[in-house]
């Protein structure tokens, strides 16, 4: 039940990248046989990603992860562009990848402006408005809340960034291979994914980045990828992940459909245990999310028992699970900080079955009962008494 912190790898993923391991061992940038045939490897898997987006094959450029293909975004617009030029804004709710790259920019001196949400995790498209008319320059939203759930309307975004002559950017790592995807429909201009949310392999990610866009690269060294991202290339990775999206987009639909019956039957299930909310829109949601506050109970204490009976579980983003603080997306959303303290995520994937929903129904309750009678926040408490 935590499949949006990772995924394991596809057997057939595994099965395509075994020969670039062992046999397809080249680097991609030789110009002899062995470096031919992995570079043919590479090319052929940005050609898939980049199908699976509707861009264009010199759109897609890999990188290590989406840590890193975020980060060349908002850094990467802001050296380009520099500092009296910049003006950078970005939702409340985003990665802490594109927060914590943000707010570095901001101590060095650049712009920026934060986006609030509503209380379901919505952009404020007025608020958007009102700072792309103050001059921003470039517009990073996260596609599907990696927390929360709640999926924008990325669309509608992306047309008023193009409308006030701004680059949008979106961070798609939950969405894309889990619902539809289509760059130019949807506005985008930079889009960041990567493979180890969608059953592919650890260590790689890629980016989208628009024809006439600009960048200034964070790695330098060798001309790969285009000038943009220097380093050799993780081939059996790249081969991976165009495989990975593959097997998605034959299962996709049908996967989401199965997923969202799972996670409405979670959500109601689990709604029935006294003061709990859930955090997040009721629909437009991944289909994958569940994310639940429990009042009285601490979200870490809950994660821990859970895990004793076999459930693994989150308290909220995996990449931020050793910080003390309340959930910056919860905060943002306006839920309490005491209460968000007391947040849990499930996240569904394709070997979850409705037993598995059963058996945390089961479980659940009971750890939320034990843990709130020891609770000294709890009015029923033991300590309380």
């Amino acid at each position: 039940m935590d499949y949006a912190a990772t995924t394991p790898l596809d057997p057939q993923v595994f099965e395509a990248m075994k020969p670039y391991f062992t046999r397809i061992y080249g680097n991609a940038e030789s110009v002899n046989t062995f470096g031919l045939e992995a570079r043919g490897a590479v090319e052929e898997s940005r050609k898939k990603l980049a199908g699976a987006m509707n861009a264009e094959f010199s759109e897609v450029i890999f990188t290590g992860n989406a840590t890193e293909a975020n980060n060349m975004v908002v850094k990467g617009h802001a050296f380009r562009e520099g500092m009296g030029r910049t003006h950078i804004a970005i939702s409340t709710i985003e990665h802490s990848c594109v927060l914590k790259a943000t707010k570095w920019l901001e101590e060095k001196g650049y712009k920026v402006t934060y986006l609030p949400v509503d209380s379901l995790g919505d952009l404020d498209l007025e608020r958007l408005e009102e700072a792309l008319r103050s001059g921003v320059t470039i517009v990073s939203v996260i596609h599907g809340s990696n927390e929360i759930g709640t999926v924008q309307h990325i669309d509608k975004i992306g047309r008023l960034c193009r409308e006030h002559g701004a680059l949008f950017h979106t961070d798609a790592a939950q969405t894309f291979g889990k619902i539809p995807v289509d760059v130019k429909s949807m506005n985008i201009d930079l889009l960041t994914v990567n493979a180890h949310k969608l059953y592919g392999p650890k260590g790689i990610g890629a980016l989208y980045i628009r024809r006439g866009v600009d960048l200034d690269p964070l790695l330098h060294g060798g001309e790969h990828e285009f000038g943009l991202r220097a380093g050799t290339h993780n081939v059996p990775g790249i081969v991976g992940f165009a495989k990975a999206i593959e097997l998605r987009a034959a299962e996709m639909v049908e996967e989401a459909e199965r997923l969202s019956r799972l996670r409405d039957r979670l959500i109601k299930g689990i709604l029935e245990i006294e003061d709990t909310r859930l955090n997040g829109h009721p629909v437009k949601r991944l289909p994958n999310n569940v994310n639940i506050c429990f009042k009285y109970v601490e979200g870490e204490s809950l994660v821990l028992h859970l895990d004793t009976e076999g459930i693994a579980a989150s308290s909220g983003s995996a990449c931020s699970a050793r910080s003390e603080e309340a959930s910056h997306v919860l905060r943002a959303i306006g839920v309490d900080p005491v209460d968000a303290k007391g947040s849990l995520r499930l996240s569904l994937g394709k070997y979850n079955t409705g037993e598995d929903v059963d058996y945390v129904l089961e479980a659940l309750p009971r750890i939320v009962k034990q843990l709130r009678h020891i609770s000294p926040l709890s009015p029923g408490g033991v300590r309380a008494n």
